[in-house]
């Protein structure tokens, strides 16, 4: 019988993140900050000058114009609230899904383990990026459509997370106990067995945030993600490809704040990590 929890909540919370992670987290705080400033760069991101298109990066217009004559800095910032939302949204799906399936499948064990086993092993059979393209050339263009095809074709890795996870822990006493006294199924899925395997999920979590807003920016470079309407990294860059020689502050800037958003936040993952799980820090 087990009598420990491999990871303790109230410890790994009194664990200090590294430095490095601290200032990623710094980094996405800003970045947070700037995306609730976008709106006030709504008008000027949609104002077309055909007189400025094209314009070099300069006082007026620090990161230049695009070929439309909208400048490219309010654009970026308008941006920046659509591809961190849908992130963390495509993310949240992607672990609610996968918690489901992979948590049935751990504490039920059996038959019910094996089917579920099966199927989370056939979606991984699939590349995801091609699956994801798949997927969203038959969902509409909007952001919705855009959270729901990176969730739903990226749960099977957090799903086999959580069934691991959950295997660890369903026979620890309080488990042992609560289905004892009778607790419901959801209930101790939720109230017992969530609390112990969570650590470890957010830290996959927080790689999946930095997964999905590759992926949309991805599926808007291709034209099958965000319409061209609401601005997003990928389909400014998308908008700035045919010029990238001549003209290439239109694909720079915003994947600069794409690179930088994507390191940062696995950068944080890696802090979580090792924070929560020490012994993981040692093996890498």
């Amino acid at each position: 019988m087990k009598t420990e929890s491999p990871i303790t909540p109230g410890l790994a919370a009194r664990r200090r993140l590294p430095g490095s992670a601290v200032a990623a987290l710094v980094v996405v705080g800003l970045l947070w900050a700037v995306a609730a400033a976008s709106p006030l760069f709504f008008e000027r991101a949609a104002k077309i000058r055909l007189e400025e298109r094209l314009r070099p990066p300069a006082a007026n217009h620090p990161f230049g114009t695009d070929d439309l004559g909208r400048d490219l800095f309010a654009r970026v910032i308008v941006a920046t609230p659509i591809s961190l939302t849908i992130g963390l949204t495509a993310a949240a799906v992607s672990l609610c899904v996968g918690f489901a399936v992979g948590g049935i499948a751990g504490y039920f064990g059996g038959a019910i383990d094996l089917a579920l086993s099966r199927l989370i092993e056939v979606f991984l059979c699939f590349p995801v990026l091609f699956l994801l393209m798949a997927l969203a050339a038959f969902l509409p263009p909007t952001p919705v459509a855009v959270v729901l095809a990176i969730g739903l074709t990226t749960w099977p890795g957090d799903a086999r997370y959580a069934r691991a996870e959950v295997l660890k822990v369903k026979d620890l006493d309080s488990t042992r106990a609560a289905r004892a006294a009778g607790a419901s199924t959801p209930r101790i899925l939720v109230r017992h067995l969530l609390p112990s395997v969570l650590p470890p999920l957010l830290v996959s979590a927080a790689f999946g945030v930095a997964w999905a807003i590759l992926a949309e920016a991805a599926l808007s470079f291709l034209g099958i993600g965000i319409p061209p309407e609401i601005p997003s990294w990928g389909n400014i860059m998308a908008e700035g490809r045919t010029l990238f020689r001549v003209f290439p502050h239109n694909i720079f800037y915003p994947g600069i704040f794409l690179a930088f958003t994507v390191l940062a936040i696995n950068i944080m993952g890696d802090g979580l990590r090792d924070t929560l799980d020490p012994k993981m820090s040692k093996k890498v």
